[in-house]
């Protein structure tokens, strides 16, 4: 592992409760944050910061994802990567620590979790773990 840890969702939201600097940063794509949902980090008086680490529906990373991270986050600040299952915010988990996020985290199975035997993501994840969520 190249980069702080890897966290569930209800340990990183208890991280961003009780840390005033914690950041969550949604790298999933605009249409996701839109159709999908985005967390509501309103009770905690906090808000996440959406950058796209792919785009969609090509996929291409997106060359900016380090610029517009240094823009959002100061490097000194505990980071928190959420994707859909936890495959594109270990990515950009660990490129941010090689750019210098020393204290950067993959929030495992991501905002919706994996696929169960019917092929629906219904299984774990930050909405499955019951945390506050708003439709996009």
């Amino acid at each position: 592992m190249t980069y702080a840890a890897d966290l569930s969702p209800q340990h990183a939201w208890e991280a961003l409760a009780s840390d005033p600097e914690a950041v969550l940063v949604d790298v999933r794509t605009q249409a996701e944050w839109a159709f999908v949902g985005v967390p509501d980090l309103s009770a905690i008086d906090k808000q996440m910061v959406p950058i796209e680490w792919s785009s969609f529906p090509a996929g291409t990373v997106n060359d900016a994802f380090l610029q517009q991270l240094q823009e959002a986050v100061p490097q000194d600040s505990s980071v928190y990567f959420l994707c859909r299952s936890g495959g594109r915010s270990v990515a950009a988990a660990e490129a941010a620590t090689a750019a210098g996020w020393a204290k950067s985290y993959n929030i495992v199975d991501g905002f919706e979790g994996p696929v169960d035997e019917h092929g629906h993501r219904a299984v774990a994840g930050w909405k499955q773990a019951g945390l506050p969520w708003r439709q996009g």
